[in-house]
């Protein structure tokens, strides 16, 4: 008995230090939810839906963990407790926008600007709440940066929401975001600053080819992906992209009709980042293109390093 007790407290120690370990080495995978409206139209081109073909295809790379989440999960698949364990969230929306509120769009920006997780928005997520709302957010922290040496008390901002939601700008508006100042004659200054409308004015759903090119060819997200490529079926976006300035453009694409666009773009937000990457369509199998599913795999190992 003597020389029994003391083994079984050697093997639960041991039993101990391994679930440890495990639990260490767990801990070290990135951790990916992507999330998804689940549109049945997307089983023309996914049998199970596009957010679950991306998260299969991340599942099965080494140091990645994944899960998926839907617009009609509890909580619109964003509860705290998901967002706490979440590294990098994946977002793709089209035509429930406006079910997402604001507040909930900021408690993501908010884990963004700690520093706690990075947004990869993806085709129409441009108009998603939680793209919308870090390009505000980064609207409001370019201000404060431009205005930063001026103390002025007569000086008030305003910071001013799209008239419209869901509009795209015409070709000949104001390029958003933009500043309006006056100065009344009682000294006052108001800066008007007018939000981003985080759209484009024109966009073609005919299923022609695009081409996308490698703007820095250096960077991590293009690692193994060829500088040119083409994507034989997709939806067209044009030029101008209502956003704030990124601070890099990582692939620009253009189509065979003269269109143009900013493909892929990052934008520091606080200690986070939010990277938009345009291709992709409900019906048209664009995420079953290898350099597509390269470059969203990139941008998750280089946002989770």
């Amino acid at each position: 008995m003597l020389n029994y007790l003391p083994f079984r407290i050697v093997s639960l120690l041991l039993i101990l230090l391994l679930c440890s370990f495990a639990a260490s080495y767990a801990t070290d995978n990135i951790s990916v939810v992507v999330w998804d409206e689940r549109q049945e139209e997307q089983k023309e081109a996914y049998d199970n839906f596009l957010g679950n073909y991306i998260a299969d295809h991340l599942g099965k790379i080494e140091g990645i963990s994944v899960k998926s989440a839907a617009l009609d999960d509890p909580d619109q698949g964003i509860s705290d407790e998901i967002l706490d364990q979440c590294d990098i969230l994946i977002w793709w929306g089209h035509v429930r926008h406006d079910e997402i509120t604001r507040e909930n769009g900021q408690k993501i920006v908010n884990r963004i600007k700690e520093g706690k997780l990075s947004l990869i928005a993806l085709h129409a997520s441009h108009w998603a709440t939680p793209f919308v709302e870090a390009m505000n957010e980064r609207t409001r922290m370019d201000i404060e940066s431009s205005f930063a040496d001026v103390e002025d008390d007569n000086m008030k901002f305003n910071y001013i929401y799209p008239k419209e939601r869901y509009r795209p700008p015409k070709r000949n508006d104001i390029i958003t975001p933009y500043t309006y100042p006056r100065k009344f004659p009682d000294g006052r200054i108001e800066i008007n600053i007018y939000y981003p409308n985080c759209c484009f004015p024109a966009y073609r759903p005919d299923a022609k080819p695009s081409y996308i090119n490698v703007i820095h060819p250096d960077h991590p997200i293009v690692k193994g992906v060829p500088e040119k490529f083409e994507i034989s079926e997709t939806e067209m976006y044009d030029e101008p992209f209502h956003v704030p300035d990124p601070d890099m453009v990582i692939f620009e694409e253009r189509w065979p009709t003269g269109e143009w666009f900013r493909s892929g773009s990052v934008w520091n937000i606080g200690k986070g980042k939010v990277f938009y990457f345009r291709p992709g369509h409900e019906v048209y199998p664009v995420y079953k293109n290898k350099n597509v599913l390269k470059i969203i795999e990139n941008a998750v190992l280089w946002l989770g390093k």
